[in-house]
């Protein structure tokens, strides 16, 4: 592929970085903060495939100008981060902690002094515990205390932030969290976790006008984790796979907050039609559709789907356990995850089909290798380069084509902890040396700064391989 350079997109897209709390801030015990339900799936045998926690991580709480140093050295325009709810309110109730208050407001504030502007996500996972004990997410209850949390944090910070988002992957956080078990609070309730969506989706739409009175001018969307979407052949049941899929990953997210209903065939596929009709009122889904400023994509692959055998583990996708992931032969992460980055233009595409006037950003686009550090202590990460110019290529032809691509983040900044994966799987774009918390820019990274003129990257996107995976492999 040519390389391509940002001049190619317009001068107001924004190009960041972004993190989440719990992998990289650590101090989860300091000033204040209470548990989250990641503080106590990570002590579970055998929740974490290498047994660590994110008490530590990459010390972020404590390296704040450290690292957004290293923001600015990239050039990068906005920074997207999460707030802890914990460390706001340590049971997710009550008074604000004000030493967390502090932390986010001091970690704002300096990068609005360099110059990038932050990007705030409210729910990034990290439930408290307290409220989990009293049903989390599978409890009503536990979105209004979401919306009063929210209200808060804004009022107390809305005044150095300006773009706020309210759900950071609601399928995972119900999904994943209450069906599959793999994500934290790792319960097994099957179609109930679909329960836990609609309470997400439901605190989204409470949280929304709280937001807008604590900070009128500010710009205010969710992010929603999207899958291209194909059938791995033209038969009826391999079609069927792909709608299933596609409906319980795809538009059981997007058509409540931008249509205010659910799609009636994932209801069937769930078989709870009765539960949604009885809880997932008119008021709740006008509250859930109210209008919102943007719409965040994390998009990380595509699914080609067929029907298959029933699975035996406990499915992320009830209802859909005759559904088989099929393997295309497409290069992969080592996550497993195939590339395809023309998938990006094509969720873009599915949310511009439904809200045309809806301004889009990709809020997470990344990838995890098995980086190796040379003796002289840098990472040649030849593979995640390529990863982003194919991404950031097709940014820009979703934005030829016309679509309201309006900016890119770039999953992660800095390797980090990385869920169920513990420190077993890096994204950064930023080596870390967990031992000495040392930071080292990788090629990736030297790569972006080049492209987006930043001082670390004199020169480094003129010279980057026109592809760097085939001059890895060469």
């Amino acid at each position: 592929m040519a390389d391509r350079h940002r001049t190619e997109l317009p001068a107001s897209f924004v190009i960041g970085t972004a993190t989440a709390s719990y992998q990289i801030e650590g101090a989860t015990t300091e000033d204040g903060r209470g548990a989250s339900i990641w503080d106590t799936l990570a002590l579970r045998p055998g929740a974490i495939a290498d047994g660590s926690t994110g008490d530590v991580a990459d010390d972020h709480y404590h390296r704040v100008g450290e690292d957004v140093a290293l923001m600015a050295d990239l050039g990068v325009d906005a920074y997207r981060f999460s707030i802890a709810w914990p460390r706001i309110q340590a049971t997710g109730t009550g008074a604000p902690n004000q030493k967390g208050l502090d932390f986010y407001r001091r970690l704002a504030e300096t990068l609005r002094e360099s110059g990038i502007t932050p990007w705030a996500t409210l729910y990034h996972w990290d439930l408290p515990q307290t409220l989990e004990e009293q049903g989390g997410w599978l409890n009503r209850d536990t979105a209004y205390r979401f919306a009063e949390y929210s209200a808060l944090t804004v009022e107390a910070l809305g005044d150095v932030v300006d773009h706020w988002i309210t759900l950071n992957e609601p399928w995972c956080s119900s999904f994943l969290g209450y069906a599959s078990g793999v994500h934290a609070p790792g319960r097994q309730e099957g179609v109930l976790a679909a329960h836990a969506a609609h309470h997400l989706l439901l605190g989204h739409g409470l949280a929304l006008p709280e937001i807008r009175r604590a900070a009128p001018e500010a710009t205010v969307g969710t992010t929603l984790n999207l899958y291209s979407i194909r059938a791995a052949t033209d038969s009826a049941d391999d079609v069927d796979a792909a709608r299933r899929i596609d409906g319980l990953g795809n538009r059981f997210f997007l058509d409540p907050v931008l249509r205010g209903s659910y799609p009636a065939d994932v209801l069937d596929d769930l078989g709870d039609g009765e539960w949604f009709a009885e809880n997932a009122t008119p008021a709740d889904l006008e509250l859930i559709s109210a209008p919102i400023d943007f719409m965040g994509i994390n998009f990380y692959s595509r699914h080609t789907l067929r029907a298959g055998t029933p699975r035996d583990e406990a499915s992320a996708y009830p209802g859909s356990e005759f559904v088989e992931f099929v393997d295309t032969g497409a290069a992969k992460t080592l996550m497993g995850w195939e590339i395809h980055p023309d998938g990006l233009v094509d969720v873009v595409e599915m949310v511009h089909d439904i809200a045309p006037e809806l301004p889009i950003y990709i809020t997470e686009n990344g990838s995890a290798y098995a980086d190796i550090v040379s003796e002289d202590g840098s990472v040649d990460d030849l593979e995640r380069t390529d990863y982003l110019q194919k991404h950031l290529a097709a940014c820009a032809d979703a934005v030829e084509r016309g679509l309201p691509l309006q900016g890119y983040f770039v999953w992660s900044l800095m390797d980090n902890w990385e869920w169920a994966w513990g420190y077993s799987r890096r994204f950064g774009i930023v080596h870390v040396d967990y031992d000495t918390q040392v930071r080292t820019p990788k090629t990736s990274a030297k790569w972006l700064a080049g492209y987006l003129g930043g001082p670390l990257g004199a020169g480094a996107a003129e010279g980057a391989p026109e592809n760097a995976a085939a001059a890895a492999a060469g």
